[in-house]
């Protein structure tokens, strides 16, 4: 486990909202006065996702309490500064932090003011401990063909505030079809954000194909591409990146067990995917445990985990002067560690 700690990790695909932390979700509840359990156990049993969920919309679940807890600016602010101190401390150098922030309006906030609010807290800890953080907004299958077009309009508007792409998430099985909001992937491009969706959580890899038609240059998910050959060689000749999340998919019920979740057929095939969380709390594991797992149950090599972690540098959202760095920095880790 120490060397995964150690590792100098990326983490491309964690969602905000399924990263509180039940002792800030705790005060969160008193001084707001949401109704949640009120003792530590209870609220961490509150917020962690059962280990085995029905489906993709039960596992959704768990996010009903911390969106109700995270409706002002501070509380968000406080919930972004302390994920990136908590991936800080387990080695995660470089992290895409995304999140819908429509969820977050209810109370009177402006989607535009939960972004900024977000991006303040992930600064100051950011600065402070000396981790590169961008921010992907999140929009949701279940809002509306407006809702999301004005959502990446207001994304577009917040790129110096470290805004670097727009995702699509939410209930798949309910709302399959990522082309009703090509409006709001236009409008996102055109301001030069990159795109993401979320795809496979239902469906099969039919659904990961139906992301293909949004020109994504990653997919959050979409492990079940590896039961279409062909998709997989489509993926491959287009460059398009799996952001994988076995753990979650577990949970999810998107593959039996985690001795058949598919990331490493994936990778020896030939396309390109990353390691990530998810969710600190909700899937209650920490990216290096993640690692560790990804060893011991499904046997992959110190060499091919050291692949997928410097994938999630190559692909990152970022430019070349700011990849440079990042890559440069783990490979002399790699060397001075390994000698290779």
């Amino acid at each position: 486990m120490r060397f995964f700690t150690e590792l100098p990790k990326p983490e491309l695909h964690l969602h905000l909202d399924g990263s509180l932390d039940p002792t800030l979700a705790l005060e969160l509840a008193r001084t707001r006065k949401v109704e949640a359990p009120r003792d530590w156990a209870g609220m961490r049993a509150a917020l962690v996702a059962p280990e085995r969920c029905v489906d993709q919309a039960d596992l959704l679940r768990a996010f009903d309490l911390p969106i109700a807890l995270l409706q002002d600016e501070e509380a968000l602010e406080r919930l972004a500064d302390h994920v990136v101190r908590a991936k800080a401390a387990e080695n995660v150098r470089y992290m895409e932090l995304r999140w819908g922030p429509h969820l977050h309006t209810a109370k009177g906030l402006t989607q535009s003011q939960v972004i900024a609010a977000v991006a303040r807290g992930a600064r100051s800890a950011a600065a402070e401990v000396g981790v590169q953080v961008r921010l992907i907004v999140t929009a949701l299958r279940s809002h509306s063909v407006d809702e999301n077009r004005a959502l990446a309009v207001a994304a577009v508007a917040a790129k110096d505030l470290g805004v670097v792409a727009f995702d699509l998430a939410g209930r798949e099985a309910a709302f399959p079809d990522p082309l009703t909001f090509k409006d709001a992937f236009d409008v996102a491009r055109g301001g030069g954000l990159a795109i993401t969706l979320h795809a496979g959580e239902w469906g099969g890899a039919a659904q990961v194909r139906r992301a293909l038609e949004v020109a994504p240059a990653r997919i959050a998910h979409g492990a079940v591409a590896v039961d279409d050959a062909a998709l997989c060689d489509e993926l491959i000749a287009r460059g398009v990146v799996l952001d994988l999340c076995p753990s979650s998919n577990v949970q999810a019920a998107i593959v039996p067990g985690y001795g058949d979740f598919p990331i490493l057929a994936l990778h020896r095939r030939g396309v390109r995917v990353t390691l990530n969380t998810d969710d600190l709390i909700v899937s209650d594991l920490t990216l290096s445990e993640e690692y560790l797992r990804v060893r011991r149950r499904l046997g992959a090599t110190v060499t091919e985990l050291l692949a997928l972690a410097r994938t999630g540098y190559e692909v990152a959202f970022l430019n070349e002067a700011e990849r440079r760095p990042l890559v440069a920095a783990f490979d002399a880790w790699v060397e001075e560690r390994l000698g290779r």
